[in-house]
């Protein structure tokens, strides 16, 4: 398995990361690091994550760094990341 990014979701991670920069560069440097780790592990485990409890009847699973959401499916060899999103924010809905 190999992990990608939608170009939505790499845009909403990059606003995640500066907004946390902005505030505190080193928690920022730990929260990429963290994330990067809960993502690797995805690609031996995709189905790792829970179903997206808003969403439940939807195929897309999430993983949490905290304090953001990090919304995947599973096409072929490839986890898509669709969304990441702050825990205090509702999502829509995944958009693929």
């Amino acid at each position: 398995m190999r992990i990608r990014f939608t170009e939505a979701a790499r845009i909403q991670f990059l606003e995640g990361l500066e907004y946390i920069r902005l505030d505190n560069p080193e928690a920022a440097r730990k929260f990429r690091e963290k994330a990067e780790e809960v993502l690797r592990r995805l690609e031996e485990f995709p189905e790792s994550g829970r179903a997206i409890p808003e969403f439940p009847a939807l195929p897309h699973r999430e993983v949490i760094v905290r304090p953001y959401r990090f919304f995947y499916r599973t096409t072929g060899q490839t986890v898509w990341i669709v969304a990441v999103w702050h825990s205090a924010q509702l999502p829509a809905g995944p958009e693929h």
